[in-house]
């Protein structure tokens, strides 16, 4: 870990001073207030030898302003935009095509996914050869997968990039209108003609709207600090609108209202929030790209941005064995009925705890995730990436939503894995497995 910190430290002393460190800073605070969210609002609770799962927004209503604050997806969808924009200009300026574009970008998002998809599909096999049943080896696996959602449709959203930067570049904000359009459009067939099936579109139209705020930033059309703040206020008043005169929940993260959620499918709101979220962080951007010229904190950001998607990838397994443990220890620690004065309490617990495992596994597990793309690697062609990276988006979606174990049909989850494994032989992937 100390060999780590130092190696941060070299590259933050090497960083050219043009570099927007915010948007590392921002990637980084992001996931980790992504991960922290998760812990809180998962309420886990021993009562007379069981153990209850549960969740905070739905046991305690009156928690769900807490996901305005936590729900900060779209800033890295945001980020994401930005950084996927300076990496096609840099394409361009030194003449690498689609192809070898699209393999370095696959190949740091998809291979931390590997060793994740390879362990729990192991612990699954283990789980059934012990009669473990498959509704419960479902529940576990699920909620350990469920991580994956965000790159089943970033993935996409990555190799739609010189696409959708062409738009940026030849009508600006007028393509980003566009695509909030279509996503508005979706959502009032959601609730007006009950087209429920139409709203699963709204993954695409949703987040390439957010991440099109990225090519704003880039490109430093959003103007002042009190215009960005005005922007925030424009994102605050029409997710007020939306949530209190219109048909949306309140909660911005989960499923906690019955039958509707803010997130699955994703709904507009999402982009309101972004807009509130990104206008008031961006207001604030040159004084903390003077504070992030400290270099103990930017090699901390470094170091963070370094693991960043094993970090993000494994912490919900850390969660879960930590129950286990303290449900085969008599459910020490979690015998606090959630949303009580002495649970509270055990959260700073609860939270330093989960942190001092996922910190060292992350450590151990990054080595891959940090590791570039071996430089003698010819790149797939374009349509053998396009199709591998469907088959991986295909292959996880499923195992997000359902984990492996009680298939909705036979061997479903097998065919899932085996999917994501397929597609990445076929994108050229597994080179970093070597």
């Amino acid at each position: 870990m100390q060999h780590v910190w130092f190696q941060a430290i070299e590259l933050a002393e090497r960083t050219p001073e043009e570099r927007n460190r915010y948007v590392d800073f921002l990637r980084a605070v992001s996931i980790l207030m992504v991960v922290t969210g998760h812990w809180l609002v998962a309420a886990p609770w021993y009562v007379d030898g069981e153990l209850i799962p549960g969740d905070l927004l739905e046991l305690r209503p009156e928690t769900q302003w807490m996901t305005w604050i936590f729900q900060v997806m779209p800033i890295f969808f945001i980020v994401g935009g930005y950084a996927n924009a300076v990496s096609l200009e840099s394409a361009k300026r030194r003449g690498v095509d689609y192809a070898g574009w699209l393999a370095t970008r696959l190949y740091r998002l998809v291979t931390p996914l590997l060793g994740l998809l390879l362990g729990w599909s192991l612990l699954a096999l283990a789980l059934y050869f012990f009669g473990v049943e498959g509704d419960t080896t479902r529940l576990v696996t699920r909620a350990a997968l469920i991580p994956t959602w965000f790159l089943a449709i970033y993935i996409a959203i990555v190799m739609l990039a010189p696409l959708t930067y062409k738009a940026w570049e030849k009508w600006g904000f007028v393509s980003l209108f566009a695509l909030a359009g279509i996503g508005a459009l979706v959502d009032i067939a959601f609730f007006a003609a009950d087209l429920r099936w139409l709203g699963w579109s709204q993954y695409f139209w949703v987040w390439l709207s957010v991440h099109h705020l990225g090519y704003a930033w880039r490109d430093g059309r959003l103007g002042s600090p009190a215009r960005l703040l005005a922007w925030s206020a424009l994102g605050f008043v029409a997710l007020w609108l939306l949530i209190f005169k219109g048909p949306y929940p309140f909660a911005m993260v989960g499923s906690p209202d019955e039958g509707l959620s803010n997130t699955l499918p994703p709904k507009i709101t999402l982009l309101a929030l972004g807009i509130c979220q990104f206008g008031l962080l961006l207001s604030i951007e040159k004084p903390m790209r003077r504070l992030l010229s400290s270099v103990r904190l930017w090699a901390a950001t470094v170091l963070i941005n370094s693991m960043i998607m094993t970090l993000y990838l494994w912490h919900i397994t850390v969660m879960i064995v930590v129950v286990v443990i303290a449900y085969f220890a008599d459910g020490a620690g979690l015998g606090f009925e959630p949303g009580t004065s002495s649970w509270w309490l055990s959260r700073i617990v609860w939270v330093a705890v989960l942190y001092a495992i996922l910190l060292p596994l992350t450590f151990a597990l990054s080595a891959l995730e940090r590791r570039s793309r071996p430089a003698d690697a010819p790149a797939p062609s374009t349509a053998r990436q396009v199709l591998g990276a469907l088959m991986i988006c295909l292959g996880i979606a499923y195992l997000a939503l359902f984990g492996f174990g009680s298939a909705p049909l036979p061997f479903l989850d097998i065919i899932a894995f085996f999917t994501v494994v397929a597609g990445s032989a076929l994108s050229g992937l597994l080179h970093g497995f070597r």
